[in-house]
């Protein structure tokens, strides 16, 4: 199938009329980066599909209300991050909060040729880690991955979150400080290996 040609405007302006293959390409070309937010948002796959699928079709019921002042992309990260907040607040009201990805922090530990001990260590924090951020309430956990993982301002986060930029800062602060409390000990006992 051939890639149809145009940028986002030009598509969601054929969307509006209902070109549908011009919504799909929007789908093509903004599911993947989507996806890999709802991952680190939800903990799983099954989930992260779920939200990147709700996502979409929250974007195509509303098509009619992007107005164009931002970039599609960025409305539709923001109604991406807004399902994750609304689901991981239904999660949280049934005690079943979803974990983050163990991987994400164990490749940012790794080294070229980990010793035994330390394999073990890096297990141990990946696993204290997840547990901290099911902990965490949805806009703590949702601040901290757009700001730890995706790399985002506190300004795009606010925007995202619909929070002021104080209130983002705050939300950040407690998350991380949440995380060190519970990664201090390991974290003095991974020191405490390497010397």
């Amino acid at each position: 199938m051939r890639r149809m040609e145009g940028n986002d405007l030009e598509l969601v302006e054929r969307a509006r009329v209902g070109d549908t293959d011009a919504f799909k390409e929007l789908v093509d070309r903004h599911s993947q980066t989507l996806f890999k937010t709802a991952y680190r948002l939800t903990g799983n796959e099954a989930d992260a599909d779920d939200l990147v699928q709700e996502a979409f079709l929250r974007a195509y019921r509303k098509l009619d209300r992007f107005d164009g002042r931002s970039q599609f992309s960025t409305w539709l990260y923001r109604i991406t991050v807004n399902c994750g907040m609304d689901l991981m607040r239904k999660k949280s009201r049934r005690n079943a909060r979803a974990a983050i990805d163990e991987g994400v922090v164990l490749d940012s530990m790794a080294t070229e040729d980990p010793r035994p001990d330390r394999l073990a260590l890096s297990g141990e924090i990946g696993r204290a880690v997840e547990s901290v951020l099911r902990t965490l309430s949805p806009m703590e956990r949702a601040a901290f991955v757009l700001r730890h993982f995706e790399g985002r301002s506190i300004a795009e986060i606010g925007g995202l979150l619909d929070a002021r930029s104080g209130a983002t800062k705050h939300a950040i602060f407690r998350a991380v400080k949440k995380l060190r409390a519970a990664l201090g000990p390991l974290v003095e006992e991974s020191h405490e290996a390497t010397q």
